[in-house]
């Protein structure tokens, strides 16, 4: 029986490897500094206690999370000839990653919704997108997520791993484990398009006909009263892009693509969870009025003391 898997990484060229790790090392602190960023303005400034804002905040954490599953495994796998996990830490990450997954997808479409209330039924939006309506929503998500991962660990928790233990990547995913297996694993391989695949993409459709709706909307409005939406709703439609495309092409595309494969595990677990805050921050002036109040209010604090 296997006891430990062997991930086989990015590259086996030394000098590149020095040179990834610098690389995602930076990218992860800022992960860790960008979302961290996001989730204490948006506590700790009252203007941003809205709906927006709170959905915006858990989606924040999910992506540090997520990123924090994978991330520092591989970085400190550069410092290691023998990339190693064991059978109990891999499922682990197969869990984690579809928990995180699975709550970013609903936390998405949540944002879509408050999107959608706010711009095309105006007049109900305090009555919709109410306190309890926006907790029930979270809880929803992270539910939802761990269903999801509960869903995807039952297909890997028993199959028999016999022989081979090298996973092709930097951390451990259903698609890549389960092809280790000791059996026939092509049922296997059409469940998980069923599970996490028919998910990704029926909510990817909807996403995008939700925008499109609210984009209709937007158009039908006189141009300095659409600004602003637009402006937030553009960067909402990056992020959905830069989530749902990774996730397509890993869990729903029929033929794998070993060329992209690494790519787009890289770009999922690491680039998006960056480029969000980014994305948020830089498009957003209330989120930038309020970071330059906390920063303001922090080097007030650091006078007095």
């Amino acid at each position: 029986m296997v006891t430990e898997f062997i991930f086989l990484g990015l590259s086996n060229s030394q000098e590149f490897q020095i040179f990834l790790l610098v690389f995602f090392f930076i990218f992860y602190v800022g992960i860790v500094f960008g979302n961290l960023l996001i989730v204490i303005t948006v506590a700790s400034d009252s203007h941003l206690h809205s709906p927006m804002y709170f959905l915006l905040a858990n989606l924040s954490l999910i992506d540090l999370c997520l990123s924090s599953v994978t991330a520092p495994k591989m970085i400190a796998d550069f410092f290691s000839k023998r990339k190693v996990i064991s059978f109990k830490g891999c499922l682990a990450q197969i869990f984690l990653v579809h928990f995180f997954g699975g709550s970013e997808l609903v936390i998405l479409i949540a944002m879509a919704f408050d999107r959608y209330v706010a711009i095309c039924k105006p007049l109900r939006y305090s009555t919709v997108m109410c306190d309890h309506v926006c907790f029930g929503i979270v809880t929803a998500a992270w539910g939802t997520g761990f269903l999801h991962s509960v869903s995807q660990l039952a297909f890997a928790v028993n199959l028999p791993f016999c022989g081979p233990n090298e996973v092709d990547s930097f951390y451990c995913d259903l698609p890549r484990v389960i092809k280790l297996a000791c059996i026939d694993t092509y049922r296997l391989d059409v469940m998980v398009i069923a599970n996490s695949g028919v998910l990704t993409v029926c909510s990817f459709v909807f996403l995008i006909i939700s925008y499109a709706i609210i984009l209709v909307t937007i158009q039908q409005r006189p141009s300095d009263k659409s600004s602003k939406a637009l402006s937030t709703l553009t960067a909402h439609i990056t992020v959905v892009l830069l989530f749902f495309g990774p996730c397509i092409f890993i869990y729903a595309w029929p033929v794998p693509i070993k060329s992209l494969d690494k790519s787009l595990a890289v770009f999922y677990s690491v680039v998006t969870p960056l480029l969000n805050p980014i994305i948020y921050t830089l498009r957003n002036k209330d989120m930038k009025t309020a970071m330059r109040r906390l920063s303001k209010w922090n080097v007030n604090s650091s006078v007095k003391f």
